[in-house]
């Protein structure tokens, strides 16, 4: 211990640098986090409670919770699969492709929720075979869902990714050569090396998912009772000076959102300890 403190003192600048760290961290996020929990707390548990268990209220945390539950177990199972072709395969345009999958990452959420409505519209590309079947995309919960597997399957993808990269060809060879079929191959060598990664890809889309904002709301129609998110509703609260409202259930997406980091968190130190 006493060697540990010894050197980390020795580092040119450590208390300077350490001080605006936690300086920064606290104005920046600490702060503003702390001012929303002292805001609900000016609530009664009854006052508290009556908001959440509000039938808009729940209506629209099912609608976030559900449909960003749903988009990310799509993108956990699409993801890897896509993971898989561009890291076992080669094929023209490969490199095209894995550019493709971070462009939910570089494109501004606006600019993806417009251009996913004008897709998905009635008269859309994909809107139009669609509607002639009967299926309405744009303006329902069906649009919300798709909106965030758009925006979360970026995280499935670059967390399994460098992975599956490092994880030996040869090991599966072995495996076959012992008589593995391919599925057991896939079930006691692949799926135990990546399970942890392919879990905080998971983690990390469900949470994008939950917390999305500007890329819902376009294609989501924003219809109370039918296809209204939480964010939406925090907001159009704070429109109507109902900060109260607006504080309570933007504590219940923050304390899902740190659930959500602990297990991140949680999940890459097993992976490390994994790889030790």
């Amino acid at each position: 211990m006493s060697t540990a403190v010894a050197r980390r003192s020795s580092l040119p600048g450590f208390g300077l640098t350490m001080g605006l760290t936690l300086t920064w961290l606290s104005v920046i996020i600490l702060i503003p986090l702390a001012g929303l929990f002292l805001k609900t707390s000016e609530l009664s548990l009854d006052q508290f409670w009556g908001i959440l268990t509000s039938r808009r209220t729940l209506n629209a945390l099912r609608i976030s919770f559900g449909l960003a539950f749903a988009a990310a177990c799509v993108n956990l199972v699409m993801g890897t699969i896509i993971v898989w072709a561009l890291v076992r395969y080669r094929f023209p345009g490969r490199r095209l492709f894995d550019a493709i999958v971070d462009i939910p990452f570089a494109l501004p959420t606006a600019v993806a929720g417009v251009a996913l409505t004008q897709l998905f519209a009635q008269k859309g590309w994909l809107g139009a075979p669609l509607a002639e079947l009967g299926i309405k995309v744009a303006f329902t919960p069906i649009g919300i869902f798709i909106a965030m597997v758009f925006i979360g399957i970026p995280f499935v993808v670059r967390t399994v990714q460098p992975v599956l990269i490092d994880l030996d060809p040869e090991i599966e060879e072995a495996a076959a050569s012992l008589g593995a079929g391919r599925i057991q191959t896939f079930a006691k060598v692949i799926l135990p090396t990546i399970l942890p990664a392919v879990l905080t890809g998971f983690a990390l889309a469900f949470a994008r998912g939950l917390g999305e904002y500007g890329s819902v709301i376009f294609i989501a129609g924003n219809l109370p009772m039918i296809s209204e998110i939480a964010p939406l509703l925090i907001i159009i609260k704070l429109e109507q000076f109902d900060y109260a409202g607006a504080t309570a259930i933007a504590t219940v997406v923050l304390v899902a959102g740190f659930i959500m980091l602990f297990v991140i968190n949680w999940l890459q130190r097993w992976n490390k300890r994994r790889g030790t």
